[in-house]
């Protein structure tokens, strides 16, 4: 292809992606060569690589395809100095998932429509289950035999970075490893309405429908993407139908309960509703700690001279209680920080290094917020707790509030005295000491402080 043509080509895709996006993903993007069916594209860095893979993959190689139908996939590279290798990553555009010669096939007259790439990081032995998770983790694994199953469709949902990307992608690695003549189609709900939008305007709409109706298992994420687009969701419900008619497995995530995304037609909604709901919970502090340790081991492949001090893991299960990628994202901050500056992974190197993060994910909980959870939960008046009465009554509740504080905020303890009545910080270092030593003789104090830390997290 000559520069001229990648100059056209480029400015089609001005087009259809905006200025925006074609100023940041795309103007980059230099045409290096097209081989043997696959085009190789120059690109200056892998991370714009990969998220041009995952977001722009397919409009590019039909654009090519349109130049030369011989081409089959796109392969990114980022120059590197003269003498070394190059290093490169192919990227297959989006297929439905390959299947024998004797199988049947799923392309059609239009040729595959296809899944999305999938993360090897998000499998099944990657995922760190607890309370808050099982259910979904085991109608995922439940579903991702490829046997017949009592639900369908099968919903995940919840908020950020509760791991429901995670499940979609090892569910679809696991039906490719079990069952490899499944044609499973995994995609997000803005790459099927990109998928419609384009058969619409190729006037191709048949073949969109024979390929979508073909799959064994259709899997599709973010689904809350489709509200408020009519037509999407009228396609989207008609393609639902015919594969429930077929008893073929379909897998759905979204943001929130069926019920609660606006903009989302009834008869969709109904849909949505007739199979397993599953709800993944927030985090609690024991399935953190658990993905940290997991997260640990991980890291240690990479940094095996660093150790991690005790209380590290714990503190940072305790802070950090908004969101999994956040925490993930802190830990990998501090063993590159520490890897750098060659030092060891204690308390105070973590304060440091991760200050902005606590700093953020201590707005949601303060020193009075503490105090009212705890009047509440003991029944007693907020004044009483904080003021000079040393009644056990009060003295109890106020040493827990104090532990919290000392836990949950970065606030020193001279500060955390003056909030209770203006006592000393020894008063606290009392306090927090007493509550130490107590949630492990008694099994009523450890039992209100995960209570009380639960409702402070929520």
């Amino acid at each position: 292809m000559t520069k001229e043509k990648w100059g056209q080509l480029r400015q089609r895709l001005l087009k259809t992606v905006g200025q925006n996006n074609y100023t940041n993903w795309i103007e980059p993007i230099e045409f290096r060569a097209a081989d043997d069916g696959i085009a190789t594209l120059e690109v200056p860095t892998n991370f714009l690589g990969n998220y041009v893979n995952q977001n722009f993959a397919e409009l590019i190689l039909h654009e090519l395809k349109a130049e030369d139908p011989s081409l089959r996939r796109l392969r990114f590279a980022v120059p590197v100095p003269a003498g070394t290798e190059p290093v490169q990553e192919t990227v297959a555009p989006p297929q439905v998932t390959q299947k024998p010669a004797n199988a049947r096939s799923g392309s059609g007259k239009g040729g595959g429509l296809g899944t999305a790439p999938l993360d090897k990081r998000f499998t099944f032995d990657t995922f760190v289950v607890g309370k808050p998770n099982e259910l979904a983790h085991a109608a995922a694994r439940r579903v991702a035999e490829g046997g017949p199953v009592t639900f369908n469709p099968l919903f995940l949902y919840g908020g950020v970075g509760l791991g429901k990307t995670h499940l979609m992608h090892a569910i679809a690695h696991e039906l490719r490893a079990r069952r490899p003549e499944m044609n499973v189609l995994y995609l997000s709900a803005e790459q099927f309405m990109y998928r419609f939008v384009q058969a619409l305007r190729d006037r191709k709409m048949m073949d969109f429908k024979e390929i979508f109706r073909s799959v064994d298992v259709l899997m599709v994420d973010d689904v809350q993407f489709i509200a408020g687009k009519d037509s999407t969701q009228e396609e989207f419900f008609h393609t639902f139908n015919a594969l429930v008619d077929q008893n073929k497995q379909i897998i759905i995530s979204a943001d929130r309960a069926p019920g609660e995304i606006k903009d989302l037609e009834d008869r969709v909604k109904s849909r949505l509703q007739c199979g397993l709901v599953v709800d993944l919970h927030p985090t609690d502090y024991e399935l953190r700690l658990g993905i940290l340790q997991s997260k640990v081991e991980q890291q240690r492949r990479n940094y095996p001279g660093l150790q991690v001090d005790d209380g590290v893991l714990e503190f940072l299960a305790h802070r950090i209680s908004t969101n999994v990628r956040v925490l993930e994202g802190a830990l990998t901050r501090l063993f590159a920080f520490a890897s750098l500056v060659g030092r060891e992974i204690n308390m105070e190197l973590t304060q440091d290094c991760l200050s902005d993060v606590l700093r953020a994910s201590e707005r949601k909980i303060t020193v009075e917020e503490i105090q009212r959870k705890v009047s509440d939960h003991y029944n007693i008046r907020l004044s009483d707790m904080i003021g000079p009465k040393r009644l056990r009554s009060y003295a109890r509740p106020r040493q827990v509030a104090m532990y919290l504080c000392k836990k949950m905020t970065s606030r020193s303890l001279p500060e955390i005295g003056r909030r209770f009545g203006g006592r000393d910080h020894t008063t606290v270092m009392h306090g927090v000491k007493r509550i130490e030593e107590l949630k492990v003789q008694d099994g009523q104090i450890a039992e209100d402080l995960e209570l009380l830390r639960r409702a402070l997290e929520e």
